[in-house]
């Protein structure tokens, strides 16, 4: 008996290229293998290229005839946002689908080489910079889709725009949520604009729920707060997924023909963990358009990339 939405119910996604962030490993990796699967041209645009080398090897000797490029991509530095760009700018005549899910969430409060706080620069800032340069590319494209990879977690993010390196309210868990928030606020403000615009790429948002993977072991430290859990064992043992399981949000919001602009899909199950892919609501500040245009400036005037869709 069928009992959700599988890789099976997507389309062949045969002559599309994607690009996915943080494709090495986890959500990424398993994203990456999906649409490979699917037929898609997949460039898995990473920060490390041995483990990306491997992540490449690893899906090329698991799906016949795949086509997985890497590039290097550094997030935390716009020196190399800007490089990576400029490659894909190069090599791709058109990006069908561009897949923002590379994170972070640093236990202390560090910096990026650009100054900004690492997570705000890490997780929004690098995305918004490389899919500002990307636009001409994705707009070329026949209905291109911008997929942010968000978080649950977003639901307690605060954004004080008078302290946007958070030199005084640092936690870690604030610096997460903030980020994973800001995210959220992007993609839906770029499906507006888009619209507004009279394109025909979307922007979607989808959340893995629980998953096994790097950025999942420090989230267990948060969820531990907001649960006043003294262990989250009974948690994971019941609801976390693996890597494969949650990307299928990622996936759906990619692929599903039905999937519309604005959407965000998670885990139907218990507190949002684990299950299938569903269509879900974001917390309404992620839609706060007062809160979008504000952080739509500050992105741009951060790391001088402007994303003019002529509207």
């Amino acid at each position: 008996m069928k009992t959700g939405w599988t890789l099976a119910d997507a389309p062949p996604q045969t002559s599309r290229t994607a690009v996915v962030t943080g494709a090495n490993a986890g959500i990424g990796k398993e994203t990456a293998r999906g649409l490979a699967t699917l037929g898609a041209t997949v460039v898995l645009a990473c920060r490390n290229p041995e483990t990306s080398a491997a992540a490449r090897d690893d899906i090329v000797a698991e799906v016949p005839g795949a086509e997985v490029e890497v590039i290097d991509l550094d997030l935390a530095s716009l020196d190399s946002v800007r490089a990576a760009a400029a490659e894909l700018n190069r090599r791709f005549p058109r990006i069908d689908m561009l897949v923002n899910n590379a994170g972070v969430m640093c236990a202390r409060r560090d910096l990026t080489p650009d100054g900004f706080e690492m997570d705000f620069g890490t997780n929004f800032l690098g995305h918004f910079a490389l899919t500002g340069l990307l636009m001409d590319r994705l707009l070329a494209a026949d209905a291109a889709r911008i997929v942010t990879v968000g978080s649950h977690v977003h639901r307690a993010g605060t954004i004080d725009f008078s302290d946007i390196r958070m030199d005084r309210t640092f936690s870690t868990a604030g610096a997460y949520s903030r980020a994973k928030l800001a995210q959220m606020v992007f993609a839906f403000e770029l499906d507006r604009r888009l619209k507004a615009a009279g394109e025909k790429a979307i922007s979607l948002a989808a959340h893995p729920g629980g998953t096994r993977t790097g950025v999942m072991r420090e989230q267990n430290k948060f969820l531990q707060w907001a649960y006043h859990a003294p262990s989250l064992r009974w948690l994971t043992d019941r609801f976390i997924m693996d890597p494969p399981e949650g990307a299928l949000p990622v996936l759906r919001a990619a692929t599903d023909p039905k999937a519309a602009g604005g959407q965000y899909y998670g885990p139907v199950g218990s507190l949002g963990l684990a299950g299938p892919p569903v269509l879900v609501e974001p917390s309404p500040k992620a839609k706060d358009m007062v809160v979008a245009d504000r952080l739509w400036d500050v992105a741009e005037e951060l790391t001088g990339v402007s994303i003019d869709l002529g509207a």
